[in-house]
């Protein structure tokens, strides 16, 4: 058994909740070391890209969301071992990191004219498209789950996204916008928060 202590910030959601769940659902001990914002700069440099998450495997550093998701999948049963299922489980998992990554810098916008216009933006092109073919894919799957014909982290890594865009923390995109185009997306949202070990988790959070 290895010794795993996740870094990552002191929120649920973001790019390091998915491989907590995963370590949730599989039984996997871990060390969740929660950095508050307000200490960020003073570890910024220790980390190997100076970004989170970070994963700490027996003494060393891991780093890149989606490889500790990897990690981590495979760690917990979540990862497929056929080669074609787990490059569909990759694929979806990438997808998610790409509209992230459009997303997050909105979120340093101080004035809130330029951040509306950014984030209308997005609404008005990356995120319906990113909707939109997500859930082409996970109905070319079968749709239940986007890989192996079971839950996978790339299926964690969607609840994650989809919970985020529909909680209303995000000002200037529609809480409504998956619900309207991508409504399968909202089912396998449903779907994965009502795994027992994922509505415990969740419990034990307060969410």
């Amino acid at each position: 058994m290895h010794e795993l202590k996740l870094h990552y910030f002191d929120f649920d959601g973001g790019r390091g909740e998915p491989a907590r769940l995963a370590m949730h659902l599989g039984g996997i001990p871990f060390e969740d070391r929660r950095i508050p914002m307000a200490e960020w700069p003073s570890v910024r440099d220790q980390m190997p890209y100076h970004a989170l998450p970070v994963l700490d495997v027996d003494g060393q550093d891991l780093a890149q969301s989606n490889t500790i998701n990897r990690f981590v999948g495979e760690l917990a049963g979540l990862y497929p071992g056929d080669p074609w299922q787990a490059a569909l489980c990759d694929e979806v998992m990438d997808a998610v990191e790409d509209i992230a990554q459009k997303i997050v810098p909105t979120m340093f916008i101080q004035n809130d004219d330029e951040k509306r216009a950014a984030r209308l933006e997005l609404v008005d092109g990356p995120i319906p498209l990113y909707l939109e073919r997500l859930q082409s894919r996970l109905e070319r799957a079968g749709g239940q789950y986007f890989s192996d014909d079971r839950l996978t982290v790339a299926d964690l890594k969607v609840f994650v996204w989809i919970r985020h865009l529909t909680s209303g923390v995000l000002d200037h995109i529609p809480m409504d916008l998956p619900e309207r185009l991508s409504p399968a997306l909202l089912e396998h949202m449903d779907r994965v928060g009502q795994e027992p070990k994922i509505e415990e988790y969740y419990a034990t959070r307060g969410k």
